[in-house]
Formats: structure tokens, sequence, C-alpha cells
């Protein structure tokens, strides 16, 4: 019997297809970049075997950083408020016109470096995204050989959740692409909100990914960009596995 993937390239992209399309303005989306079993494996990982925790800032100034809430943190006596009042306070930044988010995570980089699950599905992922298989598609589309490894976490964006306007100016040495594997549900609707959203100089969208099951973003960074408001009527969320590419 074959060995089940839990991570495999969809061998029919039209690759020279997708680099030309980066190529033009430094971001694409790869629909069903993943094979549907694999993908959907991937998405009932994220959604019944996840411990999801809660990540949120409130603006960018001096001393300002975002909090990360382990799931057990939010579960705990008390953590329920101090999760709540982190997210007012990034509310409030954000009716400032302050950088500020609010969304679902579970840091995987941090998990396994911490042994939250050994040998558990999610550092299975990250191996797979640091495969040749994935590298060099990314390579490709990006015309960057260089590229030797990725970080990664998943996130939730559920009601209420989004993320502010930035342009990862915090990305560090050799960090190239930001990359977001999407495993939205299928009947994911534009009123739900969860787009990835690029922006001009001038704050106006020139570009928009809508949430979908099984597709890569991939884009240059540092770039304008923010992931707009999950509204409460929403009825779900909508998961990926997010991080940056680099070459050093």
């Amino acid at each position: 019997m074959a060995e089940k993937k839990l991570f495999e390239i969809n061998p029919n992209l039209d690759r020279a297809a997708l680099a030309e399309r980066f190529a033009q303005n430094g971001r694409v989306q790869v629909r069903d970049v993943l094979t549907e079993e694999t993908a959907r494996e991937i998405q009932m990982i994220l959604a019944r075997a996840t411990k999801w925790g809660m990540a949120v800032q409130a603006g960018d100034g001096p001393g300002i950083k975002p909090q990360s809430f382990r799931q057990e943190e939010v579960q705990a006596p008390g953590g329920a408020e101090r999760v709540n009042a982190a997210a007012m306070a990034a509310h409030q930044a954000s009716a400032r016109g302050d950088y500020a988010f609010r969304f679902a995570q579970y840091p995987i980089l941090t998990a396994i470096q911490e042994g939250w699950d050994p040998g558990g599905p999610h550092e299975l992922i990250l191996e797979y995204i640091n495969a040749p298989e994935f590298l060099d598609l990314a390579r490709e589309i990006t015309a960057t050989p260089t590229l030797t490894k990725a970080d990664g976490q998943a996130s939730l964006f559920a009601p209420n959740h989004y993320l502010g306007r930035h342009i990862d100016s915090h990305v560090a040495e050799g960090w190239r692409f930001a990359y977001t594997l999407n495993f939205a549900p299928d009947n994911w609707h534009p009123d739900w909100g969860g787009y990835l959203l690029f922006l001009d100089e001038e704050g106006d969208i020139v570009e928009g990914f809508r949430p979908r099951f099984n597709a890569l973003n991939l884009f240059a960074v540092p770039t304008s960009h923010m992931v707009s408001y999950v509204p409460p009527f929403a009825p779900m969320g909508r998961t990926a596995i997010v991080g940056w590419l680099r070459d050093k």
C-alpha cells in the first residue's frame, strides 16, 4: 500500500505562467497549489487538531510589541479577560490609525523549538514547507534560486479579526518573500472579509486576493498590505499557514 502523503505539490501547475505573473508586480496567487487529497488533510488538521491561541498588537510605537497567548493561557482563570483587554487596546489603536491586529494563531516554529507537541502534524507540515519540492516551486515562481528555508505559523481569521496595513518594516536580513497557504472554506463569501489586500502609497487598493481553499499567495517584502476585517456575521473563519521565505 502506498504511503499516505500530507503535502504534495500539484504536478499540473503552469510554473512558467506563474513566474511571468509574479515578475510583473511581485505577487501572485497560485490556485490548486497542492493535490486535492493533501490539501483536505491539512485543512482538517487546522480545523480539528490545532490549539489556537491569540495574537494581538496595539500600535507600533517605541517599546510596543505583539502579544501572543497560548490556548492554555486563554483558557486559564482570567485568561479570556486579558485577551479581551488586549483586543480592545488593538481596536483603540486602529481607531487612531495606528498599526494593530487581532487573529488566532498557532506559532509552529516556536512550538517546535519549545516542544509543545513533539512529532505532531504541524511539525511535519513545516518540514514539507522546507523540503525541496515546495522551495523549488517558490524559487521558480520568484526567480530566486538562493531561497534556502521558511518559517511558519498557522493563522485563523474569524469574526472580529483583522491585520492592519503595514509593510513588514521589521523584515530581517534575508527575508525575501511572504507566503500564505490558504485553506479557507470552499464557499467563502466576499462579504465575510479576510482578503489579502495590496495598497499603493496613497492607500488605494491595487489588488486583492480572496480567501480560497488550496491557494498559495506569494509576494515580495516589504510591500504595503493588510488582511481586511472579518465582520461579526461571518459564520466561520478562514485558516492558513503563513510565513517568510529566506535566502539567509
